[in-house]
């Protein structure tokens, strides 16, 4: 592999390409739009289009792309070539500010949550300059926006980069009551860790499940799972090691800092980290990453399952947010330093976050909301349903310690012994890490994992951003207003901590008597499925603070709830119909071609030795008979739910229906079809078992 950092970002219109080509001038005008958010001139534009596209085409591009993240989750594209005409029946190859500024893409086309009628087709593409564009492909990609003719939000980003101004703004508020006069701006910054599974491409298009759906709908378990422990952080096997060293140079390429890499818990599951970036940046990285996993899979004869659950009775798969503030000097905002406690501006911050993550735990959880997600969140799985905050031994003593108005005496640093003199010896962390807790500080950030591994993390941060943002609007209010600034700072510190302690939990998430104490006593929500959570989107809480910090109008936020719901609802069908359609048309005739095998069998035994027994043959068919039959019967009732599910218009009525209805009916067929499973013989399974998924690679 050729010197990392001489390619790494070659495929990026980067700072540095920018600053080589472009004049100085046209230059320091671009970093003021990136940096501090101003408007850009059509003349800038222009002269960037120009060398963007002379940097392209050398690079061996052809076509241009407006690349924006619509409601349907993934990315969307429309490719334009650079070539006009030319007088002499030639071409040239052109691109100008205007074609760089503004595309214009079917808006009617997307989901939209009824902000556009089939025949209201105009739509808008606006180019974010906060975005490098790239080329992927031998097309020029342009990181982009996505609005309706009517001027609302029909993406991802753009209620992100929304939200983003609205949080720095409050935090510059705080800073400067903090004395820090020379603070522009303060951005979240991200770190995606992305879970994944990678399985045989061969086994996959056998699998009609994975097909349509993305995860299996039948599959008895194997004889051997993740009970041993032996896959996460095992060796890498030499054929997913090539497609990760493929991946990461490709990433690199692009610019994408993907670091870490290893084997995750569940048998074929490994994990890709990615370094920090702003959450514009990130969320537009992870989106790319995970299309770039798909394609070098397919490179090697595998397919990379992004569905959070895949495979029952093994771990699914996530996405952890790792979300930190840092102002654009520098400062994380979210460090403690070595004195936590004297560490005003900290506490202001730390206690910022612990408000808006209690008082908008409803808004955490549906921003992950999904059909997919749902199996995970629910299900003994990291992390459970209900939102709480891990803050660990010595912020949450400390914070007890200003709710009691007492000395904090601090904690004393314990040097690791592991009773080997050669072994280095280091000071163990001041708190250990929860992995059951779905909102975790880890030191200098939180750790949210609740995000499903084929998520955008836009929802996440936008819900994030947005309430904490609207917290120190109220922090900042009340202390600009206050007569003695430290009196009213300690008052509400305390007053804050005493308020929204119940959402912090250093304990074991998984632990059922968790879910009741927090049900139960400290009145934390448990929604448990997409169906229960996204209609609290609108809320009036959750749609006023939304509305208020401008980063949703009300129009956007009903239509955004309604088109999460109609895909909920769209992907169970979906699931419920191909379940019909494998039980139907392979499982039942596979069972029965078994059963008439084994008869057969018996019948010729009998023959040769008359009044044979032949039980085994007997009592398989008889097993497999009553359960051919109940098939049938779960076949029909799950038939009926979708008909039943189908009657509703209102795709409020109809979440509640599908989740009601049609998935029982899906998991009572499917626990049927499993039990065949194990007693057909396997040349008479119609497609690859689990054992043949997760261990053939």
């Amino acid at each position: 592999m050729a010197n990392i950092p001489e390619y790494f970002g070659s495929l990026v219109f980067d700072d540095r390409v920018m600053r080589s080509v472009l004049p100085a001038d046209v230059y320091a005008s671009m970093r003021e739009t990136i940096d501090e958010g101003k408007e850009l001139d059509i003349s800038v534009a222009n002269a960037v289009a120009g060398a963007m596209k002379d940097w392209a085409v050398e690079k061996g591009a052809t076509h241009f792309t407006h690349w924006f993240q619509p409601l349907t989750g993934i990315t969307a594209e429309k490719h334009e070539s650079f070539i006009s005409p030319s007088p002499d029946g030639g071409v040239i190859m052109e691109f100008s500010g205007k074609e760089l500024i503004k595309g214009e893409p079917d808006a009617s086309s997307f989901p939209n949550g009824g902000l556009r009628a089939t025949f209201e087709a105009r739509g808008y593409t606006a180019w974010d300059p906060t975005s490098y564009a790239f080329i992927k492909d031998r097309t020029l990609c342009i990181p982009t926006a996505f609005c309706s003719y009517g001027g609302h939000a029909l993406d991802k980003k753009t209620p992100l980069l929304r939200s983003m101004e609205a949080l720095s703004e409050q935090a510059v508020r705080i800073l400067r009551l903090f004395g820090n006069t020379a603070v522009k701006r303060v951005r979240p910054n991200v770190g995606a860790e992305q879970e994944y599974f990678l399985i045989s491409r061969e086994d996959y298009v056998k699998r009609e499940d994975l097909r349509f759906t993305g995860r299996t709908l039948f599959g008895a378990r194997p004889p051997k799972g993740q009970e041993l422990d032996d896959h996460y952080f095992g060796v890498i096997k030499p054929k997913v090691a090539e497609f990760m060293r493929d991946l990461d140079g490709e990433l690199w390429k692009l610019g994408i800092l993907a670091k870490t890499e290893h084997n995750e818990v569940a048998p074929s599951q490994h994990e890709l980290a990615s370094i920090y970036a702003t959450a514009n940046i990130t969320t537009d990285d992870n989106q790319l990453t995970m299309e770039v996993m798909q394609k070098i899979a397919a490179r090697h004869g595998l397919v990379c399952l992004l569905h959070e659950k895949p495979f029952a009775g093994v771990n699914g798969s996530g996405k952890h947010n790792n979300w930190s503030l840092a102002t654009d000097e520098g400062q994380n905002l979210l460090a403690p330093g070595d004195t936590p406690y004297e560490n005003a501006q900290f506490l202001v911050f730390l206690c910022s976050v612990i408000k808006a993550v209690d008082d908008y735990q409803d808004l955490l959880r549906l921003a992950v909301a999904t059909a997919g997600n749902d199996h995970r969140l629910g299900a003994n799985e990291a992390p459970p349903a209900v939102v709480s905050i891990f803050l660990g031994d010595e912020l949450t003593a400390v914070l007890d310690a200003i709710e009691s108005d007492t000395p904090y005496l601090g904690a004393e640093k314990t040097q690791m012994k592991l009773g080997v003199d050669v072994l280095p010896k280091f000071n163990r962390d001041t708190t250990d890490r929860n992995r059951t807790s779905p909102f975790a500080y880890t030191g200098n950030k939180f750790e949210f994992r609740m995000v499903g591994s084929s998520d955008s993390i836009a929802c996440t941060n936008i819900m994030l951003n947005s309430a904490v943002a609207h917290t120190l609007r109220g922090f900042a209010d009340r202390l600009e207003a206050a007569d003695d600034f430290e009196d009213e700072l300690h008052g509400m510190i305390r007053e804050t901590i005493k308020a929204h302690k119940r959402i912090i939990f250093n304990g074991n998430g998984y632990d059922d008597a968790w879910i009741h104490e927090a049900t139960e006593k400290r009145g934390l929500s448990n929604l448990r499925t997409t169906a229960d959570a996204m209609p609290h989107l609108l809320d009036p809480k959750n749609a006023d603070m939304l509305t208020s910090e401008s980063v949703y109008t009300p129009e956007e936020l009903r239509a955004r709830c309604e088109a999460n719901l109609e895909n909920y609802c769209k992907t169970i069908t979906i699931e419920a119909n191909t379940m019909v359609d494998m039980a139907a048309t392979q499982i039942i005739p596979a069972v029965s071609g078994f059963c008439s095998e084994l008869a057969e069998t018996a019948a010729k035994k009998r023959a040769l030795i008359p009044g044979l027994a032949c039980r085994y043959e007997t009592d398989t068919v008889s097993r497999l008979s009553d359960l051919t039959d109940e098939i049938g019967i779960r076949l029909a009732a799950l038939e009926e739910a979708l008909l039943s599910a189908a009657v509703s218009e209102d795709v409020f009525e109809a979440s509640s229906r599908i989740r009601d209805l049609i998935l029982p009916a899906m998991c009572e067929l499917r626990v049927a079809c499993d039990q065949a499973e194990t007693l057909t013989a396997k040349k008479w399974w119609p497609f690859p078992t689990y054992g043949d998924l997760l261990f053939g690679v």
